[in-house]
């Protein structure tokens, strides 16, 4: 891992009054389109520093104490939600932003159970972000309407949120998530910064926890998952 990938943004020139933002997301690109983004708003909002992980994420998170940390899902090593548990064990007043190219309906509620107070999809992320910014900072838990609908929709109902998938960590749903969209192993593989092996193991815990027979019959509950939960 290269040193060089954690960036701190000079956070003591910040004026006081400047809403410090710390950007968790191994794509630089991305991360630079979204520092433009969130520098250029008339919020006063400033990045502080990157991360490209969730070592250095919480490292960064030590040394510079942002005010907000804007948290991608798919990290090398640990994932977002793990990395959201373990700030919140150590920064329970930091206020956590997810940003993922994860649908939102089958991330959200476990985010925000994981400690996040808004989920946004990186597809709106041009149009949403700096919203769900301004919601955050002021106490309000942000997710798109038509999620907060759902959620609103199915508590009423007196159904909740509980299903089989519960049972799985939060790398297994991540994973459950790929299989359902057709990836195989290898690609899995790459997407999530995981060894082929890896992949495999948390196929094979996946269909135990499931109580499913073979990873045809995995396969087969992870696309139906998907269709019903993004219904």
């Amino acid at each position: 891992m290269k040193r060089a990938t954690a960036v701190a943004k000079n956070p003591k020139r910040a004026p006081a009054n400047v809403k410090r933002i710390l950007i968790v997301d191994d794509h630089p690109l991305f991360r630079k389109g979204l520092e433009q983004l969130i520098s250029h708003s008339d919020d006063g909002f400033a990045i502080c520093g990157e991360a490209a992980s969730a070592a250095e994420a919480m490292g960064m998170i030590r040394k510079i104490k942002p005010d907000l940390a804007i948290v991608d899902l798919s990290l090398p090593c640990a994932n977002g939600i793990e990395l959201n548990k373990n700030i919140l064990d150590e920064f329970p007043k930091l206020p956590i932003l997810v940003l993922s190219m994860h649908d939102e309906s089958l991330y959200a509620l476990r985010a925000l159970r994981a400690g996040a107070q808004g989920y946004v999809m990186k597809q709106e992320a041009l149009e949403k972000v700096i919203g769900a910014i301004r919601g955050v900072f002021a106490g309000r838990p942000y997710l798109s309407p038509d999620m907060s609908a759902k959620l609103i929709t199915s508590f009423a109902s007196g159904k909740g949120e509980s299903s089989l998938t519960d049972k799985l960590s939060d790398r297994e749903l991540e994973i459950l998530e790929q299989i359902g969209k057709g990836r195989d192993v290898r690609e899995i593989a790459k997407l999530l910064h995981l060894s082929p092996k890896t992949v495999e193991t948390h196929r094979a815990h996946i269909k135990e926890k499931l109580n499913l027979a073979n990873a045809r019959q995995v396969a087969r509950y992870a696309v139906q998952w998907i269709d019903q939960k993004t219904i």
